[in-house]
């Protein structure tokens, strides 16, 4: 039997921090869906937030920062946790190899963006996520007790006496593996719109199951879109412009190449997401276009190509060359707020389940993520998490159930059309601002999606489990939406298996 102490569902920066932070005596698995480097982790191009050797900051002023970017429904407690102890984490990341850009003189460059009171942003270059992944990656990759399953999909979970029955679909069957605790760090939702700046597993897997199992989830409607991804209407997959290209003095322009920000935030280009994103559609309504345009040609061209060459290169590629013209971006789906409910250990409401990075809801961005404070959140957490296991692994139980999973052969792949069906509904129901009559008649279909997938028979397979976590996922957030709009939700029922 394939028996661990631990169970990690993911292997993003919350997933392979968490690995790294468990003693060495535990034998630990680590799921990736796809390849290992392809997670919303890697994406991430702005930075690490943190007050780290800097006598012009303080915790406290990250802290205000991210409470007003949040609308003040931050969590305190958790927020508190997250500002005081970036210092530790980022400390470790750079002990492992991380190699964040510096100046002249030595000392660390810190970036600014929107949202930010001060320079406090680590980076390396435009890709930093990539950076720390693959700095956590090498570093796992090492440790004897810890291993890594590549291209394997969490098709089923299940609570037994002794901790978690994982029913995983790898090389083409089906494996069942058994732990004492399981930390679930699956990511985003991403994948439930048509246009994302997420990667391809983004589906909300971790979120569904645990919903299924009866873990409270929080929040799921609080969704980020980010302002400036670029436009090219073209792929579902939306290339991001970072945040920090305003830090460093882009402007947002409208149709007709006229900045616009002064008449929405006195903060203007550096107002928070949420801000901008809802500018973005208040200025489409007034001008009647949804052209928009993000302007950094004023800057020098070197300084542009040298702070970031990945945006330059993949802009150019696509015909833009940012350091001579004006590049069209549009709001874009992005970011998670809310997610499976946590403790300051990232403890689940079940027992010995823990959820972290962007698939929890800590409470730490409130209603709206201030920058560069998702990766934060990834390591502070993951680390607490698994400092918490470490401690109750002592009394752990000495053996494991082996839940025995039903699987029926013949039954016929789910029905093409409803992951798009379901996008196209998340896109027009709940994109920035909610349209309200397009989110009953959504929230309806999507209940009729849900239990179709809940209850009919269908092949067990990648298709399957990411069309009803795409489904769980778009059933959550409408009717947290349609609680909100309408006062009410008048259909709820127990999730079949």
């Amino acid at each position: 039997m394939n028996n661990f102490d631990v169970i990690i569902a993911g292997c993003g920066a919350a997933g392979l921090y968490g690995a790294l932070n468990l003693d060495p005596s535990l034998k630990v698995l680590v799921l990736s869906k796809r390849e290992l480097t392809l997670c919303n982790s890697a994406l991430a191009q702005g930075g690490i937030a943190g007050v780290y050797n800097n006598p012009d900051d303080s915790p406290e002023l990250h802290k205000q920062d991210t409470f007003v970017a949040g609308g003040f429904e931050n969590d305190p407690v958790s927020t508190d946790v997250l500002v005081n102890e970036a210092k530790i984490d980022i400390a470790r990341i750079i002990e492992l190899g991380c190699d964040f850009d510096k100046l002249p003189n030595g000392d660390y460059h810190r970036t600014l963006e929107g949202g930010h009171g001060k320079h406090r942003i680590f980076h390396h270059k435009d890709a930093t996520g990539y950076e720390i992944e693959t700095t956590l990656l090498r570093n796992v990759q090492q440790l004897p007790n810890v291993t890594i399953w590549e291209n394997t999909v969490m098709a089923r979970v299940r609570r037994t006496k002794t901790g978690f029955s994982f029913l995983l679909l790898k090389d083409g069957g089906f494996v069942t593996c058994n732990c004492h605790y399981a930390i679930f760090a699956t990511g985003g939702i991403g994948r439930v719109y048509e246009y994302t700046t997420n990667s391809a597993i983004a589906t909300g897997d971790g979120i569904a199951m645990a919903y299924r199992m009866g873990a409270e989830i929080k929040n799921l409607s609080y969704i980020q879109f980010h302002p400036t991804a670029f436009n090219n209407r073209k792929t579902r997959e939306c290339f991001l412009i970072s945040e920090a290209v305003r830090g460093e003095g882009a402007y947002l322009k409208n149709c007709r190449m006229e900045r616009f920000m002064q008449d929405y935030d006195k903060r203007l280009e550096l107002a928070p997401r949420d801000v901008v994103s809802h500018s973005i559609i208040f200025e489409a309504k007034k001008t009647g276009s949804d052209e928009f345009y993000l302007d950094i040609s004023h800057k020098d061209p070197e300084f542009v190509k040298n702070r970031f060459p990945m945006i330059y290169k993949n802009l150019l590629e696509a015909g833009y060359d940012m350091t001579k013209e004006p590049v069209p971006i549009f709001p874009c789906q992005h970011y998670l707020m809310g997610g499976i409910k946590v403790d300051i250990y990232a403890r689940t409401t079940i027992e010995n389940l823990y959820a972290c990075g962007e698939c929890s809801c800590t409470g730490v961005h409130g209603n709206n993520r201030l920058a560069s404070n998702s990766l934060l959140e990834a390591l502070v957490f993951s680390r607490r998490a698994a400092g918490d296991i470490n401690n109750k692994a002592k009394n752990a139980p000495k053996d494991f159930v082996d839940y025995k999973f039903t699987l029926t052969e013949g039954y016929p792949h789910i029905p093409s059309g409803l992951r798009t069906e379901i996008r196209k509904i998340m896109q027009k129901a709940y994109f920035v601002m909610p349209d309200i009559p397009a989110l009953a008649t959504g929230y309806e279909r999507i209940v009729e999606i849900k239990q179709q997938l809940d209850i009919g028979r269908y092949k067990l397979d990648r298709d399957y489990v990411e069309a009803r976590s795409l489904a769980t996922v778009a059933f959550i957030v409408l009717g947290e939406a349609y609680q909100i709009a309408f006062g009410s939700v008048d259909i709820d029922y127990e999730a079949g298996f």
